[in-house]
């Protein structure tokens, strides 16, 4: 698994937290992060950057979301796949990773943490969301991945394809 990846988690799950217990103190956050990234401070620094810009900016990425989610609500989503798209369109409109590997490595936390569709799901969901934004730029996505460290099989789900939700909450 890759170290990045592995920050991810480790955001997904704070994210999920903060999903069921909006509460929380936000040291208990940091020492997880610490503590689940085993002091590497690179890493604690992406993770943390991701986690509070999520948190941050969480109403736009909801808004973009409800806006591709056609016929699906945030509060009807399984929680670990809102979480999964949220952690994924923040990374997908918000900074410089390509679109082909937020998607993948999207793919690769709900295929770990949500059910048997959820993957297919979060696919589809961020998919449009890409291909929504590549639009209203102009811009296109590369066919290959150019990142050697987050290498996963593309998937994409054509225009067509509706995904699929999750029924069901599973977690870490």
């Amino acid at each position: 698994m890759s170290t990045r990846r592995r920050a991810r988690e480790v955001v997904l799950q704070l994210l999920y937290e903060d999903d069921l217990n909006p509460d929380q103190d936000a040291s208990v956050a940091e020492t997880f992060l610490s503590a689940r990234l085993r002091d590497n401070q690179p890493l604690i620094d992406f993770a943390t950057h991701l986690w509070r810009n999520v948190l941050k900016n969480r109403w736009e990425i909801d808004k973009a979301l409800s806006a591709c989610a056609k016929n699906w609500s945030l509060r009807r989503m399984a929680a670990i796949d809102r979480n999964v798209l949220r952690l994924g369109t923040y990374e997908l409109l918000m900074t410089d990773t390509p679109g082909r590997v937020v998607i993948n490595e999207a793919i690769e936390l709900a295929k770990r943490y949500g059910d048997r569709q959820s993957s297919q799901f979060v696919n589809g969901i961020l998919d449009r969301l890409l291909n929504d934004a590549d639009t209203k730029t102009g811009q296109t996505q590369p066919d290959e991945l150019t990142t050697a460290e987050e290498t996963a099989e593309p998937a994409s789900l054509s225009a067509d394809s509706s995904p699929q939700p999750s029924t069901a909450v599973t977690s870490d």
